[in-house]
């Protein structure tokens, strides 16, 4: 209540009097907020002092003066937002005629060197347009021999494209037969991994199999019994004293036992071919209507041995075969009676079956 033009407005308003005081010329100076309190302090005071339709009134201005304040701060809002989105796309603008400007002077450029290179052109086609009319102006002995040269040109430059197409076409059939050296390497590689591993398998099993053997004629060993492994096959060894007495066919029943015990272990073991050798030494048998020589002698050994095996056991036949070896395949020069003995021996050789190593040896 110390400003005095308020004073001035709540004293006519409150005296009734119809005479209200002209605007004074700083009122516009005055904040709206004060504004809005004076009209407040003015609305309290009327509610004694005036009418109530000049209260009516004044509060009707009050809630107008509001909602003008509020519409003016939305439109203020949207102004604001409204200037974001001008300057963004000003900002795009700008950009564009940045690239624009660029754009136009790279085109410049070009189109400058695209003139220097029509010039240059130019000139070209014009040194040949020269020489073409002064090959013309020529005689014609120069120009046969011109075209004779043109023409021999060509034929040589045809011959070329003729052997190009030719060595194109050796080198597709080179590359074809590469191809196929490949694939066939590829799958020899495949058969070699592949019978290594059968090959190793096998190396196992013969190792399996001599143990399995020797464990079973272990008690023979001393009476002259070997177990050894030569390539890739288990190799019996028996010689003369533990099977047959000389130059006789009939086996010893220590040699029968040993024959058992071993036809016990090969009728377990189904995968495995055998093979029964005979071999004497070089003395001549005496020839008799039973045998009639060395060759004589050691298959009929063979036989024999091969009758204990399967009369002692359900071995199959189809798994067996007697060979007679004679004297030819000593393992010392019968030189001396103990190379001679070592020689008398009968070979009982062990195979295991391979049936897949030998498919892939025989696949082409």
């Amino acid at each position: 209540m110390g400003n005095p033009m308020g004073q001035l407005h709540i004293y006519y308003l409150c005296s009734g009097r119809k005479g209200y005081p002209l605007p004074n010329k700083n009122d516009h100076l005055i904040p709206f907020h004060m504004k809005i309190q004076y009209l407040f302090i003015i609305l309290i005071l009327i509610t004694s002092c005036v009418p109530q339709k000049e209260f009516k009134k004044m509060r009707d201005q009050k809630e107008a003066c509001l909602e003008e304040q509020d519409s003016l701060k939305q439109s203020n809002r949207r102004l604001k937002v409204k200037n974001k989105e001008l300057q963004s796309r000003n900002r795009v603008l700008s950009d564009k005629a940045d690239r624009l400007i660029k754009d136009s002077m790279s085109r410049a450029r070009r189109l400058i060197s695209y003139r220097k290179e029509k010039e240059r052109l130019q000139d070209k086609y014009e040194s040949l347009k020269a020489t073409q009319e002064k090959l013309l102006k020529g005689t014609t002995q120069e120009t046969r021999e011109l075209l004779r040269e043109i023409q021999s040109t060509q034929e040589k430059l045809q011959n070329k494209e003729d052997r190009l197409q030719e060595l194109e076409k050796n080198l597709n059939t080179e590359r074809e037969q590469l191809k196929d050296l490949r694939n066939q390497l590829e799958s020899k590689q495949k058969r070699l991994v592949e019978l290594e591993r059968i090959l190793h398998q096998k190396d196992s099993l013969v190792e399996v199999l001599k143990q399995k053997v020797s464990d079973a004629l272990y008690g023979f060993r001393s009476e002259g019994l070997d177990v050894k492994i030569k390539n890739g096959k288990v190799y019996v060894s028996m010689e003369e004293k533990l099977l047959f007495p000389s130059g006789s066919t009939q086996i010893d029943p220590r040699g029968k036992e040993a024959l058992k015990k071993l036809a016990n272990v090969l009728e377990k073991n189904r995968d495995i071919n055998i093979m029964v050798e005979g071999h004497t030494d070089d003395v001549p048998v005496i020839s008799s209507q039973a045998i009639r020589d060395n060759w004589d002698l050691s298959v009929k050994r063979a036989t024999a041995v091969i009758r204990i095996l399967m009369n002692n056991s359900n071995i199959k036949g189809e798994r067996i075969i007697a060979a007679g070896r004679s004297k030819y395949m000593p393992i010392e020069p019968n030189d001396t009676e103990a190379a001679r003995r070592k020689n008398r021996r009968t070979e009982i050789i062990l195979t295991p079956k391979f049936d897949e190593l030998l498919q892939i040896l025989n696949m082409e």
